[in-house]
């Protein structure tokens, strides 16, 4: 019963992203992890890009792949649930010379046809908390590494949604402990996250053989968003207060 839920959900948030997707076209990709967050530039998380082989899970519209490809990645492969952003990284990538681009519309959960330990660096920008199942998830992502490949993700702070802003105050509307598949707040159609605990995203790694490298948690609040209105979901007042989003670093043992 579980897993035919499971699947319900992931169908409702293919529709549901492949309706929105136009919306999100190049938001939130690389160098930018995040809202508010530093940039690659300055964290350099990365390292050196050249002639490394690449998944990106969540590829979305293809945006943080050209990155890769700007930066010397040989060859460019992705996975994202919507068809809509799938044909949106293709038509984006199709200029992209020398680099072989590989894209699979599908689930995050299940591998659809990427080879096993075969890339230097698999990452997810915001992404990787729309999975019905972390650690089916994660256990993929370390199949398709080489020993010693690199996985890196962001999302948001787990914190962020626990805490409403109104007006000035700031009000614990959630329980931190209350996990699991919910509604996403900001979205007005059915959109499924998962709601986890940072401690929860921590020891899924370690059992499934990550070895973390790096918690990334700063703020960086730029003037152009500092906004107070509660009507943004990440706003300078909160973010000041709380962090939006995280990075998380780690290496295949």
């Amino acid at each position: 019963m579980l897993e035919s839920i499971k699947e319900d959900i992931i169908l409702s948030n293919k529709k549901s992203w492949d309706d929105a997707a136009p919306r999100f076209f190049g938001r939130t990709a690389l160098p930018i992890y995040g809202p508010i967050l530093p940039t690659e530039n300055e964290l350099n998380l990365f390292d050196d890009l050249s002639g490394k082989k690449v998944l990106e899970i969540g590829c979305g519209s293809g945006h943080s792949l050209k990155y890769m490809a700007s930066n010397g990645a040989s060859e460019l492969w992705g996975i994202d649930l919507s068809d809509t952003q799938i044909e949106a990284a293709r038509t984006l990538l199709s200029v992209v010379n020398n680099t072989k681009v590989n894209l699979f519309q599908g689930a995050m959960e299940k591998n659809p046809g990427i080879p096993i330990e075969y890339f230097d660096i698999v990452y997810s920008i915001y992404a990787i908390g729309w999975t019905v199942d972390l650690g089916r998830t994660l256990q993929n992502l370390y199949s398709y590494l080489k020993p010693g490949g690199k996985f890196i993700f962001s999302w948001e702070h787990p914190i962020h949604s626990r805490i409403s802003q109104n007006g000035e105050q700031l009000i614990i509307n959630k329980s931190y402990h209350d996990e699991g598949l919910q509604q996403c707040e900001p979205w007005d159609r059915p959109a499924i996250m998962n709601q986890l605990r940072i401690s929860t995203y921590i020891n899924e790694l370690i059992q499934t053989g990550f070895q973390i490298e790096k918690i990334v948690e700063d703020v960086v609040i730029q003037e152009e968003i500092k906004s107070g209105d509660p009507a943004v979901w990440y706003t300078h007042k909160k973010a000041s207060l709380i962090p939006p989003a995280f990075i998380i670093k780690c290496i295949k043992r």
